[in-house]
């Protein structure tokens, strides 16, 4: 026992020679995790992009581009996701910013705006074909009312799969606005006001430049979501038409012609497609603040 009480000692004392905390160690298996399933695959699909059967290292990435009816898919899915983050980053500022105070139903509130999370994209499709459909109670309530003659088409096309990512991002955009919104400081407001800044003036010139930040990262992360979009573009929209997403195509090439490197290629297109959009609203935020967002969010 002295013996090995011994070597346990020389070996901390070693570590600590060089620098290295113990504890670290714990990290080792969240490592492996990351690296197994996160970094290998990642990097064993962009070496199978540069392995297609004919045209060279880029025939994988020359077949999609030059497809028009396979290039068409990168443009649907940004006229598809972009919208969709703005308008979800657009609609929780002003309702976050309402329910930073403390008032009576805030919590039921904030449980109907989250309630979505908890449904999933399928109980949301099937929520959406049953109320926006050619039969629903949308279309049935306007032709009752002798509104409209003929069921409006809101489902199995672009409003569809556009209605069900709203749906669904609007939470996650909600509840990280309202975090950014509640780390800055009220009195920073307060103080303003005591200047007779109204509120037009405080939100323009205080809470908006500190929420910036928030506001660049909520978009990121929403415009991530809607992106990667698949199973909503298949069941509330048209896949074979005009909500044909790049993920699609991914699927199609891999599972239907298992053509394995043209769907790396195309994962890999959709990969850096994501990091330019990240890399030019994370220049705009700081060109618009550099600071910090002044509390604890």
């Amino acid at each position: 026992m002295a013996a090995v009480t011994e070597t346990r000692v020389a070996l901390r004392h070693r570590l600590a020679e060089r620098g290295i905390d113990r504890q670290l160690l714990l990290l080792g298996p969240a490592l492996l995790f990351v690296v197994t399933l996160f970094v290998y695959p990642f990097f064993y699909g962009i070496g199978l992009s540069f392995q297609p059967e004919q045209g060279g290292p880029f025939g994988a990435y020359r077949s999609f581009f030059a497809d028009a009816y396979e290039r068409g898919t990168l443009t649907t899915t940004l006229w598809l996701s972009l919208p969709v983050a703005l308008l979800n980053v657009g609609a929780s500022v002003p309702i976050a910013y309402r329910m930073r105070g403390r008032f009576r139903g805030k919590r039921l509130l904030t449980t109907v705006l989250v309630v979505p999370i908890t449904l999933g994209t399928v109980l949301t499709a099937q929520g959406l074909l049953n109320f926006l459909g050619p039969t629903g109670w949308f279309n049935r309530t306007l032709m009752s009312l002798h509104v409209i003659d003929e069921p409006v088409r809101l489902t199995h096309n672009y409003w569809g799969v556009f209605f069900s990512l709203v749906i669904t991002g609007f939470p996650f955009a909600f509840l990280l606005v309202l975090s950014y919104l509640s780390g800055i400081d009220p009195t920073l407001e307060k103080a303003a006001a005591t200047l007779g800044a109204g509120w037009a003036q405080r939100f323009r010139r205080i809470t908006l430049p500190l929420l910036a930040p928030g506001l660049a990262t909520t978009f990121c992360l929403t415009f991530v979501l809607a992106f990667s979009v698949f199973p909503s573009a298949v069941l509330v929209g048209d896949p074979a038409g005009e909500t044909r997403v790049i993920s699609i195509a991914a699927w199609h090439a891999g599972y239907e012609q298992y053509d394995y490197p043209k769907a790396s290629a195309i994962a890999v297109v959709m990969g850096l497609v994501e990091l330019v959009v990240i890399a030019a609203v994370l220049g705009w935020r700081s060109l618009l603040y550099t600071g910090s967002t002044g509390g604890k969010g």
